[in-house]
């Protein structure tokens, strides 16, 4: 199957360079299976399968974005193909939540400032990024849930773009004082578990540890629910919390902001998250240009952005059409537990 119109490539195929530390190729060999060798044929592998896709209308080429979802999938091929398809997808078919992210959006910026969301300037002894949310600082009277969406974006793919993220994963701390019963009405139960499953599934990030505190009795319930829908290796990582005091340890104090017994305060720490956002914004931006061809897609593959999908298999073909594996080539191969 050839495609009926050109590609557009939104970056060049650059050639890569590690400009990493030793240690951090070290970890990248024993638990991505990365080398030079590995990396470079992967990424031929990739451009190739792009250029060729007749889905893929336009995409980021440079070795920087492809090495987030093969990094994601272990230097498996075939499943970072599928990864990035279904990413392109996601962003296109929900695009009033997942393009425009402009960390100098009016909304955006309010809720960064307010401390929704943002990463600690640090890294933990582990060299990972620790990302805070605040939820009870989301007005859902105020808000709506594609802004949501959009906050979560900017801070993603923010931490995408350095290589090291992408390699060494993420650490999440979450205090719930101040959510309740309306910020389970931003989200009806079908887009709650099409957003669980894309974000563990399609979004290019190795969640390493997962801390919740102060969750209300009230949400219980839709905690439980989103528990249930994750998978069993990313469950084992989730721990609550009743009070900082029983968190206490499950984050390095020198990480954490003043008012949770850290050294520096909230809004300093916001404040260099905001200059760290805005040193990748064009690029961010870059992204809305990314395009695949949707009615090359099944109507169900539209709909649940593929969030259903399994690796291979028959699952996968009935999501996306019978031609769900153009271009992949090799069978799915079981990866372990990273």
């Amino acid at each position: 199957m050839s495609k009926d119109t050109d590609f557009t490539a939104i970056t060049e195929e650059d050639e890569y360079e590690w400009k990493l530390s030793d240690d951090l190729a070290r970890m990248a060999k024993e638990e991505l299976r990365e080398d030079a060798s590995v990396r470079n044929q992967s990424l031929e592998q990739m451009r190739n399968w792009i250029r060729k896709n007749p889905r893929i209308a336009s995409c980021r080429m440079d070795a920087r974005f492809l090495l987030r979802f093969l990094r994601f999938k272990k230097f498996s091929v075939p499943m970072a193909q599928e990864a990035l398809e279904r990413y392109i997808l996601l962003r296109n078919v929900y695009g009033t939540a997942f393009e425009k992210l402009d960390a100098l959006d009016p909304v955006v910026n309010d809720l960064i400032t307010n401390g929704y969301a943002f990463a600690a300037p640090k890294r933990d002894e582990k060299g990972r990024r620790v990302i805070y949310y605040l939820p009870g600082k989301f007005d859902p009277y105020k808000y709506t849930n594609a802004d949501m969406c959009r906050v979560h974006g900017v801070v993603y793919e923010t931490l995408m773009e350095d290589e090291e993220n992408q390699i060494r994963g993420y650490v999440h701390f979450a205090d719930g004082r101040g959510v309740g019963f309306p910020h389970m009405t931003l989200f009806t139960p079908r887009e709650a578990v099409r957003i669980v499953k894309n974000g563990e599934r399609t979004l290019p990030m190795r969640h390493k540890e997962v801390h919740g505190l102060h969750a209300h009795p009230s949400i219980k319930f839709a905690l439980d629910f989103g528990l249930a829908l994750i998978s069993e290796k990313i469950r084992q990582r989730v721990k609550i919390y009743t009070s900082m005091e029983e968190a206490k340890g499950c984050v390095d104090p020198e990480l954490l902001p003043k008012e949770y017994g850290g050294v520096m305060p909230m809004d300093e720490m916001i404040a260099l998250w905001k200059k760290e956002m805005l040193e990748v914004r064009e690029t961010l931006l870059s992204h809305d240009k990314m395009k695949v061809r949707q009615e090359l897609f099944s109507e169900r593959a539209r709909e649940g952005a593929v969030s259903a999908l399994k690796a291979g298999g028959l699952e996968a073909s009935c999501a996306l059409g019978s031609d769900a594996t153009f271009g992949i080539t090799g069978s799915f191969r079981k990866l372990e537990v990273d």
